[in-house]
């Protein structure tokens, strides 16, 4: 074994661990957006673990943030809570914050 493969290996084993940590971040974000937009509209405990969870699940509609986005607007505004696109992406980069530190603290 030399050197390069061995650098080659702890280069990959970095790679991956980098992905599942920015998905767990991703993932405990929207939760926590779930929570906060639950908030909002004012739903029940259950309701809004729910909710939590839909919004997990709404993140893999398609790459990015803009389909949780979409849903967090939309859902908002159905339930008459005085929320624009702006509070929602702002609310996204402070739960990503929240997020990492939650998984920081956990390991």
């Amino acid at each position: 074994m030399t050197t390069f493969d061995d650098r080659e290996r702890a280069f990959e084993t970095k790679y991956a661990r980098d992905e599942e940590m920015a998905f767990r971040v991703t993932a405990r974000r929207n939760r926590l957006l779930g929570h906060w937009a639950a908030g909002l509209m004012k739903l029940t405990k259950e309701e809004a673990d729910a909710y939590a969870s839909a919004v997990v699940q709404a993140e893999f509609e398609e790459a990015g943030d803009e389909d949780v986005i979409r849903k967090l607007v939309s859902d908002l505004t159905a339930a008459g809570a005085e929320v624009d696109e702006g509070a929602v992406r702002r609310a996204i980069e402070e739960q990503t914050i929240e997020a990492r530190r939650q998984l920081m603290q956990s390991e």
